[in-house]
């Protein structure tokens, strides 16, 4: 039996129907929100400045083997603070307004990534 035998019936507009939402839900999540990748290495974040879009995230992930990190946000419009982060860890940083952000290392001072939230 032809598969357009098998969806006559009525089934068809269905199966048309089951198809658009499965795209536009996966479409949905995908605009919805980024992530994006930031490496603690050498005492640096890399790389040093980023740009994104307000609800987006930023991954920060430690990728020195021996040394710990601390990221944090201090600023009038938004606050973060990841708590130690241990060689090998990853710390999401989500940033719900916009404005032009310093993420800082509480144990190594030199470090400085500058998020730009659109």
């Amino acid at each position: 039996m032809r598969l357009r035998d098998r969806l006559s019936g009525g089934r068809w507009p269905i199966v048309i129907a089951a198809v658009w939402l499965t795209t536009a839900i996966g479409t949905l999540g995908v605009v919805a929100q980024s992530q994006f990748a930031i490496s603690q290495k050498g005492r640096e974040f890399r790389p040093g400045t980023i740009t994104i879009k307000r609800g987006d995230s930023v991954q920060v992930i430690n990728d020195d083997l021996d040394l710990r990190h601390h990221a944090y946000v201090d600023s009038d419009s938004f606050k973060y603070d990841s708590g130690d982060q241990e060689p090998g860890s990853k710390t999401n940083i989500a940033f719900p307004v916009a404005g032009d952000f310093e993420v800082l290392c509480a144990i190594h001072p030199k470090m400085k990534l500058v998020v730009h939230v659109k």
